[in-house]
């Protein structure tokens, strides 16, 4: 066999046999392959965290927040017009006073001449006065001597006398008036209270009627609080109806701020509601108010209930009984909560759900104590499903 005929048996059989070979190899492997056992698939229920349902009375409140302003709050106007000669110490922005302190002094010496010009006129009159009834008991006496009948009015001196007696009347009213106006020229505190802004010093003129001072009471601080339409179930405000007197209800208020880094509290009373809802807002306002809001408290840190700082208050409300308390992830929709049965099947319960807020869930009806609530997350349920109840470390039970 020539070389020729043996490189073309090489190109055409080496590779029929290589194709052949793998071929049985590949068949081999089909027949020889070691048969895989078969088994059912386990389904493992979910695992869940539950809350035990307890039943208690619980005391509810209302938050609101609020900017504490004075209960009363006045221009300080004088009543007459003069340069100012004297003001008190306490007449400064921020100052104390008392009752009837006084603040501000204007020159009093144009007021001190008229009281002594007003008392020179009233002397005149009162001396006409005494006149006039000598000349009409005069008059009267000689009229018996020689006239009569009834005496003519004018010759007798009644209207001579009246006019006399009225010109007292009248400049007696001048004295008081001009004594009042002397009074005035000392400014005195109306009520106890703060300096919050004063306009004038010494040696300012003053007018009647234009304001000196801006001063607000700290007898008591207010603090006006919004509360929406679905928190008012939850606590008794103290209501006003035409003719049906004072309202008797006060729930008591807790008001806190963060002041230098730390919690203060004061408590104070609701003494009443606003006259209107709020057509922007449509909420309620309520006012709190604290009495004494410039004492010193227990804690000798606490500074005074300042006017204008921002407080929260927590309103106390009404007091539900055997309800209970859930965290905010019980709540499924449509007021439904997922409860574990003994059978550790999950079933769907319509619940009462009296209050909502991030934290919690106030439930009023619908559970009994020492069930199981679901508290996990679960992406597909069904009612009746099975589930399994994890311990405090997430661990099945």
């Amino acid at each position: 066999m020539s070389i020729k005929t043996k490189n073309l048996l090489m190109r055409v059989v080496l590779p029929l046999v290589v194709v052949a070979a793998a071929v049985g190899v590949a068949i081999s492997m089909v027949v020889l392959k070691p048969e895989v056992p078969t088994t059912a698939p386990v389904f493992a229920p979910p695992l869940v965290r539950v809350a035990t349902v307890e039943l208690d009375d619980r005391r509810l409140s209302v938050k609101s927040q609020g900017t504490v302003a004075p209960r009363a709050e006045s221009q300080l106007v004088p009543e007459v017009a003069g340069r100012v000669t004297w003001v008190s110490d306490s007449f400064a922005s921020g100052g104390f006073f008392d009752k009837g302190e006084p603040l501000v002094r204007i020159d009093p010496f144009d007021f001190e001449q008229a009281v002594v010009a007003a008392r020179s006129e009233l002397a005149r009159s009162e001396l006409r006065l005494a006149q006039e009834q000598a000349e009409a008991q005069v008059a009267e006496r000689e009229w018996k001597e020689l006239g009569q009948g009834d005496g003519n009015p004018l010759t007798l001196r009644v209207p001579q006398l009246a006019d006399a007696g009225a010109a007292v009347d009248a400049a007696r009213a001048g004295v008081d008036r001009a004594e009042r106006n002397l009074s005035r020229t000392h400014i005195r505190a109306p009520y106890a209270g703060r300096v919050r802004r004063k306009n004038v010093d010494v040696g300012q003129f003053v007018v009647s009627g234009a304001p000196i001072a801006t001063i607000y009471s700290v007898d008591a601080a207010e603090i006006r609080l919004p509360l929406p339409d679905d928190e008012l179930a939850f606590v008794d405000l103290p209501l006003t109806y035409r003719g049906g007197g004072a309202p008797s209800l006060r729930p008591p208020v807790v008001l806190s701020t963060l002041f230098a880094g730390e919690l203060h509290v004061w408590r104070g009373h609701i003494v009443r509601t606003e006259g209107e809802i709020d057509p922007a807002t449509r909420m309620v306002h309520a006012v709190a108010r604290v009495d004494n809001p410039y004492a010193p408290g227990e804690n000798p840190s606490r500074p005074p209930l300042n006017v204008g700082m921002f407080v929260q208050a927590e309103i106390e409300g009404k007091l539900v009984e055997g309800v209970a308390a859930l965290p905010r992830p019980a709540l499924r929709a449509d007021n439904q909560v997922w409860v574990v049965d003994e059978d550790s099947r999950l079933r769907f319960r319509d619940v009462e759900i009296l209050r909502a807020t991030e934290t919690e869930v106030i439930v009023g009806s619908g559970l009994s104590a020492g069930e199981l609530v679901v508290l996990s997350p679960l992406d597909a349920t069904t009612d009746g499903m099975a589930v399994r109840i994890a311990d405090e470390q997430g661990k099945s039970l």
